[in-house]
């Protein structure tokens, strides 16, 4: 029985389809999308988790002031408080993402697509080529994952930190080191 499946024109394209269909990678909402300090206080101000952000970003006033300012979107507030006010924006504006499932870091690689190593350059997934089977168990997956975190594991970063990280560690350096040319990949989680 196939497992999870991602698909893309590189390696790391194929391995960050793989995880998006996996857990729910960084993300803003798109609800929020005020650029004025009034908007975005009126924004936070109509829930609770806006209250506990504005509050865990330091802006403490009173009712009063905070009636006021919601009562006049020209009212003139310090700079310090609009700083306050965008960064609780912010804060409820971006959903972390979701950590890495230790089905997924413990789980078996099947990779389909073009590899290389040295001289050996051949298309696995294929009738003359079984896919490339790495074992995810013996990898380092927090350089990976402190990426995923953060919204900055792109496809390149993917793949460098899978090869390094994670191939490397399972099968060796290979020949030469790993390469991935080809333009089309696949990677099923088993």
């Amino acid at each position: 029985m196939a497992g999870p499946t991602g698909r893309g024109g590189s390696l790391g394209a194929a391995l960050n389809d793989l995880l998006r269909s996996q857990v729910t990678p960084r993300h803003r909402l798109s609800s929020y999308n005020a650029q004025h300090w009034h908007a975005q206080l009126s924004q936070l101000t109509g829930t609770q988790r806006g209250y506990h952000a504005l509050e865990d970003a330091g802006l403490h006033v009173t009712t009063k002031t905070l009636i006021n300012w919601l009562s006049d979107p020209e009212y003139n507030i310090r700079r310090s408080y609009r700083d306050l006010i965008h960064t609780a924006y912010e804060n409820v504006a971006v959903v972390p993402a979701d950590p890495i499932p230790d089905h997924v870091k413990r789980g078996q690689f099947e990779i389909s697509g073009i590899v290389k190593t040295g001289d050996d350059e051949r298309t696995r997934g294929t009738r003359e080529a079984a896919p490339l089977r790495i074992d995810g168990r013996r990898g380092h997956w927090d350089e990976i994952e402190e990426l995923w975190l953060a919204g900055e594991l792109t496809d390149d970063e993917f793949e460098d930190h899978f090869i390094d990280d994670v191939i490397v560690e399972d099968i060796g350096e290979g020949t030469d080191g790993w390469d991935f040319p080809g333009a089309a990949y696949s990677v099923e989680l088993r």
